[in-house]
């Protein structure tokens, strides 16, 4: 009995510019799904290119940018969105006609206004956004199971192409992702409350903590509740990245920082006041979105 062909890649070559927790962790799942043909890691850090190899993350790994994407019919952006423009740019000339240019990054207008105008029309760009991470960071750090029930938005600019739209949806399924497409604008203020404000949160309480004085600070350490844990965990994550996400989505960071400042001077007037019932109406109406989260199996 013939044996069943195994079905064509989505990808006959895909390229990662930017080999880090969430590049690896594409370049694993697709690999895991079968998903290209060959797997090729871009990083400007050396160690980060010979680990790519190493951990069998990609086939081949290089830090030249035009030598990376050369024949490439996917390339994924997984650098600090802050560089995402420049290497547009450089990669230009050197992409393959028909190739699909997608990111990861956490701001999505910033990237496509940066990305968009350098690449020639022939080339397909779908920027997409997958909800996961950890605070862990470099190729070591990704797994093939990160995006697993995790929702990945995309985020098509205008007169992109559906067929490249569907092929990046299709990537995301395939790695085991729930998909999305939504408005770059209207992205970017969604996360700026679910996630660049909780890490701006955690930057700043961790931050109060080490300007305690030396006892204070130790026994804050040692005696660590589940809350302060979990704000240092997220204030753990990269400090390159989440500079560049604050500077390039500071518009709706500032909008929603502006309503969060509002908010928490309310809690401080009840707590001043002694206005148990407007805290625990507060407390009441957030414990019911915890439980939705964990209804919908994002905790």
């Amino acid at each position: 009995m013939a044996k069943a062909r195994k079905p064509k890649p989505l990808f006959d070559r895909a390229c990662f510019i930017g080999i880090g927790l969430i590049g690896s962790s594409v370049a694993r799942a697709m690999r895991r799904a079968g998903l290209a043909g060959t797997y090729v890691a871009c990083d400007k850090n050396p160690k980060h290119v010979k680990a790519a190899v190493k951990l069998g993350v990609a086939d081949e790994a290089t830090s030249n940018y035009a030598k990376a994407v050369a024949g490439a019919d996917l390339i994924v952006l997984a650098t600090p969105v802050g560089t995402n423009g420049e290497i547009a740019r450089v990669i230009a000339p050197h992409l393959k006609k028909g190739a699909i240019v997608t990111d990861v990054g956490s701001v999505k207008r910033m990237v496509i206004d940066a990305v968009a105008p350098h690449l020639p029309k022939d080339v397909h760009f779908v920027p997409a956004h997958p909800i996961a991470g950890t605070e862990h960071s470099g190729p070591e750090a990704g797994f093939a199971e990160l995006f697993e029930n995790r929702w990945s938005i995309i985020t098509p600019p205008k007169r992109a192409s559906a067929k490249a739209v569907a092929k990046v949806a299709e990537l995301w399924r395939k790695m085991g992702a729930k998909v999305d497409t939504m408005d770059p604008d209207h992205h970017d203020m969604v996360l700026a409350i679910t996630s660049h404000l909780p890490h701006l949160i955690a930057y700043t309480i961790v931050g109060t903590a080490t300007d305690l004085s030396g006892d204070l600070k130790q026994e804050v350490i040692k005696y660590s509740a589940s809350g302060f844990r979990d704000f240092t965990r997220i204030a753990a994550s990269d400090p390159i990245m989440w500079r560049d996400v604050f500077l390039n989505n500071r518009e709706a960071v500032l909008e929603i920082l502006q309503r969060f400042t509002e908010d928490l001077t309310a809690m401080q007037r009840a707590i001043r006041k002694g206005d148990g019932a407007t805290l625990e109406g507060h407390f009441a109406r957030t414990r019911a979105i915890r439980r939705s989260i964990i209804d919908a199996k994002q905790a």
